[in-house]
């Protein structure tokens, strides 16, 4: 394994960079479900039946998580780019980053299963 994979810095960019792949294969998606919308009532009901699931409630949870590292992740960018003062503490940052987008996850959940 090389030395620079080590970084945080390079997980943290691999995992925004996956999370926004997450994300665009996500959208079409989502728009084909409220495409549904258009079609009808009857058509929408059905399709929501259909995220009843276990298996689309943990689709859900994945997808949440993937646009909370997403955003933490990207803030994280900005701040690299912008701020004038260099990172020192990039471990607490990306840990930081990761942290909260767990815990937006697990609220996600606690409001999932209320």
């Amino acid at each position: 394994m090389q030395a620079h994979r080590n970084h945080p810095g390079w997980w943290a960019a691999l995992v925004h960079r996956l999370s926004g792949l997450a994300l665009a294969v996500f959208l079409p998606l989502h728009f084909l479900a409220l495409g549904t919308a258009l079609t009808g009532a009857d058509a929408l009901d059905r399709f929501l039946d259909l995220t009843a699931s276990p298996l689309v409630k943990v689709a859900e949870t994945g997808i949440v998580l993937a646009l909370a590292l997403h955003l933490a992740l990207g803030l994280r960018v900005l701040h690299v780019e912008f701020l004038p003062r260099p990172e020192r503490r990039t471990r607490a940052f990306v840990a930081g980053c990761f942290g909260i987008s767990v815990a937006a996850t697990l609220l996600f959940l606690l409001n999932l299963t209320a």
